[in-house]
This record gives C-alpha cells, structure tokens and sequence, in this order.
C-alpha cells in the first residue's frame, strides 16, 4: 500500500513535469516513459509504471551529469586531455547520483578531476569535512581555492597530491595529481566555476 501511495504521489509530481515539457515542445524519450508510466498507472499496472518511472529517471540523471562535464576544464598550457565521462546512478543504486570526470596528462604527470553531486552518500563526506579536525588528520591543509574552501594533500617527495573542494553543499570535487607540482594542482582547481557551479539548479 505504501508502495502504491509513493508511485501515485511521484506520477503527479511527473505529470506536472510533463505538461511542462510538453506545452514547450520538449518531447523526448524522458516524456514518452513519463506518459508511458502515467497510462499503466491508469490502467492498474503499478510496477510497469514504477519501471518506467524508473527509466526517466534515470535518462533525467543522464542529462544532469552530462551537464556536469561541462565544469571540467580544458587541459592547461602544455597538457593533453582525454574525452569527459558522465554517469548516473537511478535513486534505487545507493540512493542515486551522478559523477563527471576527465583525466589529464603531460609526460609521466597525470592529473584526474571527478565531480560528484545528488548523491545521499555526499551529505556523511560533507560533514566529516567541515569539521576542520577531521579534515587535516591525515595530513591535509585548509586552504582557499578563488572563494572556495578547500582540502589540499601534497607530498612533495613523491610528487602527488589531492585536493577536495564542497560547491554549495551539493557537488564535490575532487583533483587527483601524480608526478605533479603543487603549483599544477592548484591551477587545475583555479581553472573550474564553482560560482556559475552553485547555480545549477
């Protein structure tokens, strides 16, 4: 029963997304397994149309961590960059999610920026890392990346380091470095925008 009531709860939630993408002319697959799902609700098939709510759900999250990819920045001065990767996990994997991520490198340097958000997971990480104690345990520093606070690791004897920055309580950041400067790391954090970033809706 409760499972009847949450699917008829998130259909007319959906079915007022869909009349807006619809009275825009924004028909695509997302609005085909909306509609899809509304009409077996209609007709009785409860987990037909939780499938398919399912289904935009997912193909949903798939356009928002595409949108992600857009943050990672081209490759700096001297540097060769492989393609963007997004992904999306429906809220039924470990409450959902999405991640954009790319790699960079420049002879045997190699730098990864991954960028997460949506993700229930996020919120425990958070926390651990607004508390300042917490934070530089294990050998981090807070520093200040623009406007951004950020967890900065750097061994200069091994060359490698990371940083960790929070957007807006909702994206997480994350710049991994071998064989690299600190200077290089930095830079890499410097080149995102994590002001237009906050803005997403």
């Amino acid at each position: 029963m409760k499972r009847l009531s949450k699917t008829a709860i998130i259909l007319a939630v959906l079915s007022v997304v869909f009349f807006t993408f619809s009275t825009a002319s924004f028909a695509d697959d997302v609005t085909d397994y909306i509609n899809e799902a509304l009409q077996y609700y209609k007709d009785g098939a409860y987990s037909d149309a939780v499938d398919s709510l399912n289904f935009a759900e997912q193909m949903i999250q798939q356009k928002k961590s595409a949108g992600l990819e857009a943050f990672l920045p081209a490759p700096l001065k001297g540097w060769k960059a492989e393609a963007a990767t997004s992904q999306a996990a429906s809220s039924a994997m470990l409450g959902g999610g999405i991640t954009a991520e790319r790699s960079y490198n420049k002879g045997n340097s190699s730098i990864d920026i991954e960028i997460m958000a949506d993700s229930p997971m996020l919120q425990g990480v958070m926390m651990m890392m607004s508390n300042p104690m917490f934070a530089t345990s294990n050998g981090g520093k807070l520093e200040r990346i623009g406007k951004q606070k950020a967890i900065v690791k750097y061994d200069p004897n091994t060359k490698a380091g990371d940083i960790q920055i929070v957007v807006a309580n909702r994206f997480m950041v994350s710049i991994d470095g071998q064989g690299i400067s600190k200077k290089e790391l930095k830079d890499y954090a410097k080149a995102i925008d994590y002001k237009k970033m906050a803005q997403l809706p």
